[in-house]
C-alpha cells in the first residue's frame, strides 16, 4: 500500500471529519499545518502527498524522487508547479466543483449583509438600542432592496451560473461576462463586455479564477467604471482586487459597499487597507468551509486516489505549458 502524506489537513479536517476514506487506501499521516522548512522532510516517504495551500515549487518537487501522485484538496492548483510535476512523472489531481452550493450561498450571505445589515441591526439589539426605542421598528442606514437590481457575474463557471440563477430569484436582471462567450447562455442572462457590466451593475460578483490576466483585474480604473451606488462581492480569488484601490473607493465614497472572502494574502497582514475601510464585510476565506462541502471535498480526493491506484487517473489537472 502507498504511504500517503497529507501536509495540511486542518483547514479541511479540524476534528469534525473521518480520515477513514483515505486511511483504508495507504499508509497515511495527516499534519495539522506543515512550515515551508519541514516540507521536503514529511512529503519524502510519500507515494501520494496532498496539500491543500501548502506550496509545491519545481524545487521542491526535485526533492521529492518517491511522489508519483500530487493530490490537491481544492479545485484551484496554483500551489502546485504543474508543469515541473508532469516532466518528472508525477500526476496533479484536484476537486472541481465540491463548494459551489456553499460558495453560491455565502456570496448571498456576503450580499445580503451590505444591503439588510442584519449582523449590524442585530449587534445594535444586542447592545440595548432596540429596548430604548422610541418605536417599534428602528434601522440604523439605508436598507436596499434586490428585486430590479442589476447583478453583474465575473465569470460564468459553474459557480457564477449558480449565483446567476439564485440572482434572478431575487428578481435581479443579471448579466454576465468571462473570457469567452458560452455557446448557449443561462436563460435571462444578458453577455456583455467588462467594461460595460462594471458600468450598468449595480452588484458585481466576481467568480473567475486567478491567472496572469485576471489579476489584478479590479483596478482603480475599473473601480472607477462603477456606479456610486454599487457594491463589490469577491468569494473567488484575492488577487482580482487591488485592496488598495478598493479601499480607497470605500473610503472616499466612490462605492457603497464591498463585502469578500478573500484578500490578496493570506492570513492578511495587519495594516490591509480593507480590514478597516468604510462599509465593508471581510470574512476569512470561509465560502468553501461547510461541513457538507468539506466531506465532499475528501470523499472526491479518495477517489480521486483510488481511481490513480486502479491505472486510470481522474480529475488530473491540465498542463499549463501545453
Amino acid at each position: 500500500m502507498p504511504r500517503i502524506v497529507v501536509l495540511d489537513g486542518y483547514t479541511t479536517n479540524p476534528g469534525d471529519l473521518d480520515w477513514r476514506p483515505l486511511e483504508v487506501l495507504g499508509d497515511l499521516t495527516v499534519h495539522d499545518r506543515t512550515p515551508p522548512d519541514q516540507i521536503v522532510a514529511r512529503a519524502l516517504p510519500a507515494e501520494v502527498v496532498l496539500t491543500n495551500k501548502t506550496l509545491l515549487s519545481r524545487e521542491t518537487l526535485a526533492q521529492l524522487p518517491k511522489a508519483r501522485l500530487v493530490s490537491v484538496m481544492a479545485t484551484g492548483f496554483n500551489v502546485v508547479d504543474a508543469a515541473a510535476a508532469r516532466e518528472r512523472g508525477v500526476a496533479v489531481a484536484n476537486v472541481p466543483g465540491y463548494s459551489t452550493p456553499s460558495v453560491v450561498q455565502h456570496t448571498f450571505a456576503l450580499l445580503l449583509e451590505l444591503t439588510n445589515h442584519a449582523g449590524q441591526h442585530a449587534a445594535s439589539v444586542r447592545a440595548g438600542a432596540w429596548v430604548s426605542a422610541l418605536d417599534f421598528s428602528f434601522w440604523n442606514t439605508s436598507l436596499v432592496e434586490l428585486s430590479g437590481l442589476t447583478l453583474g457575474v465575473v465569470g460564468l463557471g459553474a459557480i457564477g451560473r449558480q449565483v446567476a440563477v439564485v440572482g434572478q430569484a431575487f428578481g435581479m436582471r443579471v448579466a454576465a461576462c468571462g473570457r469567452r462567450r458560452p455557446d448557449v447562455l443561462p436563460p435571462g442572462v444578458a453577455w456583455l463586455p467588462l467594461d460595460e457590466l462594471l458600468a450598468t451593475a449595480d452588484v458585481v460578483s466576481l467568480h473567475c479564477p486567478l491567472t496572469p490576466e485576471t489579476r489584478g483585474l479590479i483596478s482603480a480604473a475599473a473601480l472607477a467604471r462603477m456606479k456610486p451606488t454599487a457594491f463589490l462581492v469577491n468569494t473567488s480569488r484575492g488577487p482580482l482586487v487591488d485592496d488598495a484601490s478598493l479601499a480607497a473607493a470605500l473610503n472616499e465614497g466612490r462605492l457603497a459597499g464591498a463585502a469578500v472572502d478573500v484578500l490578496s494574502s493570506e492570513p492578511p497582514q495587519a495594516g490591509n487597507p480593507l480590514l478597516a475601510a468604510k462599509n465593508c464585510v471581510v470574512t476569512p476565506h470561509q465560502a468553501w468551509a461547510t461541513q457538507a462541502a468539506r466531506r465532499q471535498l475528501m470523499t472526491v480526493a479518495a477517489d480521486n486516489l483510488k481511481a490513480f491506484l486502479a491505472g486510470h487517473p481522474n480529475n488530473v489537472v491540465p498542463n499549463p505549458v501545453t
